[in-house]
């Protein structure tokens, strides 16, 4: 039986770490994969800009501790649209909670009580959490104090950006993991083209995945261009 909690937002298994190119941020992978397999029960405070990495890395602490058979879930907030706060009642029982996009329950109080009271159902349950937000927790406009000082009272990583050259080698490693090879010329000619942060070209790298599969072809600079004329 999967610990895989069901939720509305599809399978967060396809994300793991070895497809996350740390950079200067391997500090954070490290204790995040510490939490993932339950060797630390502190709750987790995970911030940078867009493009990070925030989502893919509470996915991967998920699919890490879903492996271990740990009950886990995922909750991106940013799709609070379709789910009520009741949905974080009667969490105490899991193993791992991981909630992203912290910015969007800011300001509206069913949602920052209800964060609040998992809070302590994780506590006294001695169950870790790990969120995710643009900003550090001072900066989160989060108008309950008591929720305010317990997201400060945790562990607090901030996530910094990666170089260019960085960005290359993690699309690199990001293909490997998936079973295809990246040529550096199909990635300089890629990167000349299309938007240059990390959320842009993993999209990308999803969609000259999904061509090449169908079409049965290598990424090639001449397919990628025939694809880009036909997609751009």
């Amino acid at each position: 039986m999967s610990s895989q909690i069901p939720l509305p937002f599809g399978n967060f298994d396809r994300f793991n770490f070895d497809m996350y190119w740390p950079g200067p941020n391997q500090q954070v992978v490290d204790h995040l994969r510490q939490t993932a397999r339950g060797e630390s029960v502190n709750h987790v405070y995970l911030w940078g800009e867009e493009g990070t990495g925030k989502s893919h890395l509470l996915q991967a602490a998920c699919t890490l501790a879903a492996s271990a058979q740990r009950k886990v879930v995922y909750i991106p907030l940013k799709e609070k649209s379709q789910i009520s706060p009741d949905l974080l009642h009667g969490m105490a029982s899991l193993d791992l909670v991981c909630i992203d996009d912290m910015d969007q329950a800011a300001g509206s109080p069913e949602w920052e009580m209800a964060v609040f009271n998992l809070y302590n159902q994780l506590t006294a349950g001695r169950t870790p959490w790990i969120i995710s937000a643009r900003t550090g927790p001072l900066g989160l406009p989060i108008q309950l104090p008591d929720l305010k000082s317990r997201l400060m009272a945790g562990v607090t990583w901030h996530l910094s950006g990666i170089e260019e050259k960085d960005r290359l080698q993690a699309l690199q490693q990001r293909a490997r993991v998936r079973g295809f090879e990246l040529p550096d010329e199909v990635i300089d000619y890629l990167s000349k083209r299309v938007a240059r942060d990390m959320h842009s070209l993993f999209n990308w790298l999803d969609r000259l995945d999904q061509a090449a599969l169908v079409s049965k072809k290598k990424l090639t600079v001449p397919f990628v261009r025939n694809l880009l004329n036909k997609l751009v």
